[in-house]
């Protein structure tokens, strides 16, 4: 993919302030190798879009409030159908100031607010794609996740080339081609393989379809419930970062656990610590963000999210 071809650029507007530099961190340490690549001022991946491959570039105006997003290869064709994709992979339709009103009255929601007033809720590219990473994080970090992902996609994905810089460029694979492929001594228990490729395959059947974005997810939420090996923080993330819940609310996090009873030690228990978060509502995913965001702060992005 480093022939540059057909290229076309979008312009899409937010609204002030927008915490580029953090949505950045968040993309890099959560990068997927190969299909990804983060650096301090752009965000490029390989793209996928009605059969079409290509190479998606997007980077922040901010004297002009927008970001620039550049496609390069034949899906560049279809950057008039990207603006919605783009506006939830980066958070843009988020209102600032109506999050920052809805949890002003927690003084430690207003601190970190105070440090981080754009920080938005980083969303993806491919609901699918989070979904694997979501089932593959849940009893691993989030380095190691990104190791098992990139060995996903070696072996059920195809190579399309490289990148500017040399890297190998790999087009995301498919629920269909992951549910099929030879998983065995990925790097993570047998039982996560198998719920990982049943729910590619049961996604891959249309049974759950993931890559929709309804009003009201709850249908979604149950039926991703459903499926075995599937629990309450995966849905609860996907809903966050895939369909765009503001209030989705990871209360068996344990980073979050543990944020929240450093910052009230009374809080022992989960239905004291309900008794905060419930307040939080329907901005819980922003609270999500700031809390995990004030821990990266503080160890130099080694944790948090």
């Amino acid at each position: 993919m480093n022939t540059r071809i057909a290229r076309q650029t979008l312009e899409l507007p937010y609204t002030p302030p927008f915490d580029w530099a953090r949505l950045l961190r968040f993309f890099a340490g959560h990068q997927t190798l190969g299909i990804e690549r983060v650096t301090d001022t752009e965000y490029t991946r390989s793209i996928h879009w009605l059969g079409d491959d290509g190479i998606l570039t997007v980077r922040d105006d901010p004297h002009r409030h927008m970001l620039i997003a550049t496609v390069d290869g034949a899906a560049s064709r279809h950057i008039g159908d990207f603006a919605p994709a783009l506006s939830r992979m980066f958070d843009l339709a988020a209102d600032p100031d109506a999050i920052r009103r809805g949890l002003s009255h927690d003084p430690d929601l207003t601190r970190m607010i105070a440090a981080a007033p754009g920080l938005r809720v980083p969303g993806t590219w491919s609901n699918f794609e989070l979904i694997v990473r979501a089932i593959i994080g849940q009893q691993v970090s989030v380095k190691g996740a990104t190791t098992v992902i990139g060995r996903v996609v070696s072996r059920a994905g195809e190579q399309l080339g490289t990148f500017d810089d040399g890297s190998a460029c790999w087009r995301f694979p498919s629920p269909a081609a992951v549910a099929r492929a030879d998983l065995h001594k990925l790097g993570m228990p047998y039982k996560r393989i198998a719920t990982l490729q049943h729910v590619a395959a049961v996604v891959a059947s249309g049974e759950v379809p993931i890559e929709t974005h309804p009003a009201n997810t709850l249908p979604l939420r149950q039926a991703l419930l459903a499926l075995h090996g599937i629990g309450p923080w995966t849905v609860g993330y996907v809903a966050m970062r895939a369909w765009r819940d503001p209030d989705a609310w990871l209360e068996s996090d344990l980073v979050l656990k543990q944020i929240l009873l450093a910052l009230d030690p009374t809080a022992a228990t989960l239905a004291q610590q309900r008794l905060r978060t419930n307040t939080w509502r329907p901005w819980r995913s922003y609270a999500v963000m700031h809390l995990w965001n004030s821990l990266a702060d503080r160890t130099g992005a080694e944790r948090g999210g």
